[in-house]
């Protein structure tokens, strides 16, 4: 946590692996599905089914985004009997789509901008 206040307080330039990183975070949310599928799991855990309903794909397309997301290590998961629930990693994640969506929603209601 101080390194992260250290960061943004000081300016200073990212390190290769953090930029390295955060470009591959990028990479995995320039896909509509993944950024569907991360904003449901944003707002709690869910299993399969209930992503194939919300994202609107089809199962085997809902597996194999949710499994290139856990790669990228932006989601987590945990067995609950014979089902398996996903959920944001963490609140970095969390926040992250959060910002991505609020600036999408100022550009399309062309609401005001601020900081």
């Amino acid at each position: 946590m101080q390194q992260q206040k250290d960061l943004q307080s000081s300016g200073a330039q990212p390190t290769d692996a953090q930029v390295e990183v955060a470009v591959a975070a990028f990479r995995m949310l320039c896909d509509a599905t993944r950024l569907r599928l991360l904003w449901a799991l944003a707002h709690g855990e869910h299993d399969v089914g209930n992503l194939v309903a919300a994202v609107g794909a089809s199962r085997p397309a809902v597996s194999q985004h949710l499994a290139k997301l856990r790669l990228a290590g932006l989601v987590a998961c945990r067995r609950e009997g014979r089902r398996m629930l996903y959920r944001a990693r963490d609140s970095h994640i969390r926040a992250l789509i959060a910002e991505a969506v609020h600036h999408a929603d100022h550009e399309v209601s062309h609401i005001p901008r601020h900081d």
